[in-house]
């Protein structure tokens, strides 16, 4: 680009210069500091005629401007041209005039000496380099050009001479390093600062500016406080937001205060910032530029990297993240970087840093993996797991055959595949385990100081390679290798103890083989000796407990001593309630508790149970995402008929009331935690802002706590527990004054009955609960406590054989004439009512006299929620040849996910909303099937809508994913008819089919419409529900619910259709009377697809 610009100091017919500005080169400012750009200025005399635009200075030290000014030669008798270089710290609006990084004058003959050519004029040195501008001269004739000079606002002022002070005091300081310049270039910009109040449009750069002279002061050891330029500089940055152009300066400015005050204080916290604020800024840097290669290949990354590198290890999510960070700061083969840091690094040649370079990245890619897995082992995440064993592989390749850790790295990945194999059975996974420790064994001969470890590794993996296989050479070579292990381990080894419960389980698995005493006692001994050099909360006490279960419930089993059962059902107590082990491994010891003593009638079922539940929510909690919180459900084996069985425990222990809480504990923990966390997690902040932040704060220092208590030091993990210990006695001291807060008498705890029990204001309530060990029915009331209704002729096989037998039916019935009787279905909905229904109507009918066309709710359980309970019908005729009445002929039937989600809709109800109405239709959408029908249907809806209520159609193009979300937003009523599809594999990714994109059930849970009253759901599956997750009632219809419409109509499965006062609570009434109107036109699996839930 050429930059035009005449500058006359007069009126003048003749001769004009034309000088253009090409480019300069070796471009170093004299203060060292890193500047926004580089300008050039010329003089004629005494006064600046004209400057160039401001250039970024690029990875070279270079600048392109290209930029030309007309300069008039009459006064070339007289004035020499002065030509100054200056280093400006801002993009756009300057204070002051920047740093001069050189000047001089040359003559306008000398101007002109090189012809029409270009030519470099050279500077004088800046440390050691000098700087060069490429300029271009030529004579052009013009006339009739009027005078010119630079704008006003370049006119010098006070602000401006103080800010130039400083800059030019600064610069002497560093260059003679005399203090007093520094003390006055302090007070030019405390100057400029103090006339620059916070909302002057400079006041970001005097900021900066005076914060910089600070950090140079303490650089150089002249100044000992660190805070203040650290303090000046947060300031500055938060006045220059992401689109400012000195956005990424301040970030680079920060950065690097913070690395200095790390390098006095070693505070772990400054350097994690730094890295953060250098990814943000690599992230934003226009390559090629010198901001860039400063950020990407400067001494400050080295030091963020080296230093993080140095950082102890935890599970928390900011480690993991911090570690991704460091690791794309150092790219594997990056050799502009190698040679860079290899020019910082004095006294380090290219191959030597080339070497630690490397290093660096299989060593930072070993803490990645180490925090992926110790993650992995408090939160259960699958990804962390796969993602640990691919850099332990990366990490392996780095260090092929020969090298110092090639046996550690194989050592490393055999741990990670075992992890994985005992979590998905994998038999590959354990069978390369197997193989990298044997390779490793050979590289650890006798006499090695890691083969004690290598051994008990290889034991490990045969142990459990013999669980799945019960190959029989792999048990032995794994009790033979663990006794060796031992016997060749120093006594006051660390980590000693592990051994003893591991030779502990390989006993244990040859005592059920061969039945030999001697094998289990010694099991038992070995477990026992393992606690005695464990402090009470060292975390490896919980293997210590599950093995000593083991062991008791394996000796059980064969000699069938009633004090060995106790203290199986003990340990495993102890286990599951161990609170520095991590939520995973504790959820697995509880379920086998709770299997254990289901299986042997232990008086200690329920409360296997409910630590169950306690368990499940503590660790879903720990996950951020709705989908993240789901996969932490379904990750462990029989989890998903905890709810109904614990429930069923309950029941037969004849207490109905904690049944009920059981079932509702368990049930929609998705949505209940999601709830929690949109509610009174907020309503608490509003409450009290000290108690949620105290909260928050102590649950992050717990969770890094939980790590520490097993240090190998013994000092460290007394101090350790002792930690623990304080933070869990202030935590129980926070939520205890949570809860004396009001209305928050039962923060963090579970439904009590008497909260649930507001659920059946308006109308019983029928929780239908599907077990292994009994099927039931309990009936939740307005007033007085639970009714039992026992289902004696159901079982749960029974159950699932009924739904598929109910799925089979429906596609039959899709595909037969509209007038053919659907006799399959018939036999089905007697069978639901004679088994089912009707002995709930009776106690409805002659225990609670509940009257005709009352209102009432089901809340189906397990294979329950795959019925269509509503629809059960006698199909009979009594003697007097009437008809015998079917449930919704009695009743008013809707549907609720839960107890829950059924009282929070109607607290909700409580605000009265200006009614709006949506019509939201996609019969021809990009992707998928037309629905012929959709438009004629939303016309009819639109004109049945009451004229007082706004009206809104989307349709067509405009049915988009974005137009629908807005809809639901935006209106209290919302009848949608398009396609609906359930994916049963990820229940959130359930989605309606809009015209462009899917409107999936994640999306509308994420939004929050406390305003919506009802929606109509005209399209498939939107209430069928998950089959993965415990008992979770996870669908379309329970999603718009969730997301605050409090009244929703949809289908159970797909339809075979080709296509007043508005008052919500009239919903489940108004679905009725249309079911019977249509009874003779409709065939029967259309009339029963349609479901009420909610108010």
């Amino acid at each position: 680009m050429l930059l035009y610009r005449s500058i006359i100091p007069g009126r003048s017919k003749g001769r004009y210069i034309r000088l253009e500005v090409i480019n300069g080169k070796s471009l170093q400012v004299p203060s060292r500091r890193d500047p926004a750009g580089i300008y050039v200025s010329i003089k004629v005399g005494s006064r600046r005629c004209w400057k160039s635009t401001i250039g970024v200075l690029s990875s070279d030290q270079s600048v392109t401007w290209g930029d030309t000014v007309t300069l008039s030669s009459h006064t070339s008798h007289t004035f020499k041209l002065s030509v100054e270089i200056r280093a400006s710290f801002e993009l756009e609006r300057m204070l002051g005039n920047g740093e001069v990084v050189g000047k001089l004058k040359i003559s306008w003959d000398k101007l002109l000496d090189h012809g029409d050519e270009p030519f470099d004029l050279p500077f004088p040195s800046v440390h050691g380099v000098y700087p060069s501008l490429t300029l271009k001269a030529a004579v052009v004739h013009a006339c009739d050009i009027q005078d010119g000079a630079l704008p006003d606002s370049l006119v010098a002022c006070k602000l401006v001479r103080d800010t130039d002070a400083g800059h030019a005091r600064l610069a002497k300081y560093v260059v003679h390093e005399r203090v007093f310049h520094l003390t006055a270039a302090l007070q030019h910009f405390q100057s400029v600062l103090d006339r620059c109040p916070v909302n002057h449009p400079d006041h970001g750069t005097a900021l900066t500016n005076l914060a910089y002279a600070h950090l140079r002061g303490y650089g150089r050891m002249d100044l000992q406080d660190i805070d203040r330029p650290i303090s000046l500089f947060r300031e500055a940055l938060a006045l220059r937001p992401q689109r400012h152009p000195d956005h990424l300066l301040s970030l680079l400015n920060l950065a690097e205060a913070l690395i200095w005050r790390h390098g006095k204080k070693s505070t772990a916290a400054d350097i994690c910032e730094a890295a953060h604020l250098y990814h943000e800024l690599i992230s934003l840097c226009p390559e090629g530029t010198y901001l860039c290669s400063v950020a990407t290949m400067g001494r400050g990354v080295y030091n963020v990297i080296k230093e993080c590198l140095n950082l102890p290890r935890d599970a928390s999510d900011e480690d993991i993240h911090l570690r991704r960070i460091v690791l794309e700061f150092c790219p594997l083969g990056h050799q502009l970087r190698l040679r860079a840091l290899d020019e910082l690094l004095t006294g380090n040649s290219t191959l030597s840093l080339c070497s630690e370079g490397h290093a660096d990245r299989s060593h930072f890619l070993h803490n990645l993996a180490s925090s992926l897995l110790s993650r992995f082992n408090h939160q259960g995440k699958p990804n962390d797991l796969d993602e640990a064993i691919c850099s332990y592989e990366e990490v392996l390749c780095l260090r092929p055959a020969g090298h110092k850790f090639h046996d550690s790295s194989m050592c490393n990945l055999g741990n990670a595949l075992v992890a994985r194999y005992n979590t998905r059975n994998d038999i590959d996974d354990i069978t390369r385990a197997i193989s990298l420790y044997r390779e490793a064994l050979t590289l650890h001969s006798p006499g090695h100081p890691d083969r004690d470890a290598t051994l008990g590794n290889l034991a490990n993996a045969l142990n459990s390679r013999y669980a799945q296989l019960h190959v029989s050479e792999d048990l032995y070579e794994a009790t033979e290798l663990y006794r060796e292990s031992l016997h060749i381990m120093q006594l006051d080894r660390p980590g000693r103890h592990v051994y003893f419960f591991n030779l502990s389980a390989a006993l244990c698995s040859r005592f059920r083989q061969t039945q030999k005493n001697e094998d289990v006692e010694e099991a038992i001994a070995l477990c026992q000796a393992s606690l005695e050099g464990l402090s009470s909360l060292h975390p490896d006490r919980f293997f210590s407990y599950m093995r000593l279960s083991n062991a008791y419930s394996s000796r059980y089993r064969i000699l069938h001593d009633p004090a060995d059962l106790l203290l199986a059902i003990e340990n495993l107590r102890l286990a599951s309630g161990h609170p520095t082990q991590g939520f995973p491994l504790r959820i697995k010891e509880a379920i086998e508790w709770a299997r254990q003593a289901e299986v042997y009638q232990h008086e200690s079922a329920l409360e296997a149970y409910q630590m169950c539940f306690e368990l499940f929510e503590s660790h879903v909690m720990t996950r951020s995402s709705i989908i993240s919180r789901r996969e932490a459900a379904t990750a462990f084996r029989g989890a998903r008929s905890l709810p109904v069985d614990a429930a069923s425990c309950a029941i037969r222990r004849g207490n109905l009331r904690q049944a009920v809480e059981l079932v509702e504990q368990g049930r929609g923990q998705q949505w209940s935690l999601a709830s929690r966390l949109r509610t009174p997690l907020e309503d608490l902040k509003i409450a009290s802002p000290q108690l949620t932040q105290q909260l928050s704060e102590l649950s992050k220092l717990l969770s890094d706590a939980q790590g520490s208590t097993g240090s190998a030091d013994p000092a460290a993990a007394d101090e350790a527990a002792i930690q623990y210990r304080s933070l869990t006695r202030q935590w129980d001291t926070a939520v205890a004054e949570i809860r004396g807060l009001r209305a928050f008498s039962r923060f963090l705890l579970p439904p009590s009955y008497e909260y649930l029990q507001v659920a059946a204001r308006q109308g019983p309530v029928i929780i239908l609960i599907a077990s292994q060990y009994l099927c039931s029915a309990i009936i939740v009331s307005t007033s007085g406590g639970p009714h039992r209704v026992p289902l004696p002729s159901v079982t749960l096989v029974d159950l699932t054989n009924l739904k598929d037998r109910f799925a089979r039916a429906i596609r039959y019935a899709s595909g037969m004439g509209p007038k053919l009787p659907r006799n399959n279905l018939i036999v089905l909905l007697r069978t639901v009512w004679d088994e089912i229904m009707l002995p709930i109507v009776n106690v409805l009918e002659r225990v609670l006299k509940l009257k005709r066309h009352s209102r009432i709710w089901l809340c189906p359980t397990a294979a329950f929620t795959s019925i269509p309970l509503h629809a059960a019908h006698p199909f009979r005729t009594n003697a007097d040849c009437s008809k015998e009445p079917c449930l919704e002929d009695l009743y008013i039937c809707s549907y609720t996910p839960t107890l829950s989600a059924l009282v929070r809709s109607r607290q909700m109800m409580k605000k009265q909303v200006t009614p709006s109405f949506a019509t939201i239709g996609q019969g021809k959408p990009d992707a998928g099937k037309a629905l012929l029908a959709v438009d004629s249907e939303l016309e009819l809806v639109r004109k049945l809508v009451p004229v007082t209520a706004n009206r809104t159609t989307i349709s067509g193009d405009a049915a988009t994913r974005t137009g629908a979300l807005k809809a639901l937003e935006e209106n209290t009523w919302v009848h949608l008819a398009c396609h609906g599809k359930q994916d049963c594999t990820q229940p959130y990714n359930s989605h309606f089919v809009m015209k462009d994109e899917k409107l999936t059930l994640l999306d509308i849970m994420e939004r929050h419409v406390p305003q919506a009253e009802f929606a109509f759901l005209s399209a498939c599956h939107t209430a069928v529900g998950d089959e993965e997750t415990p008992d979770e009632v996870i669908h379309l219809a329970a999603g718009l619910q969730f997301s605050g419409f409090k009244s929703v109509v949809g289908t159970l499965w797909q339809d075979s259709k080709d296509g007043g006062v508005m008052d919500c609570t009239k919903a489940a009434w108004a679905l009725n009377r249309a079911t019977h109107a249509v009874k003779t036109k409709v065939p029967l699996e259309q009339r029963m697809v349609f479901v009420h839930i909610g108010v």
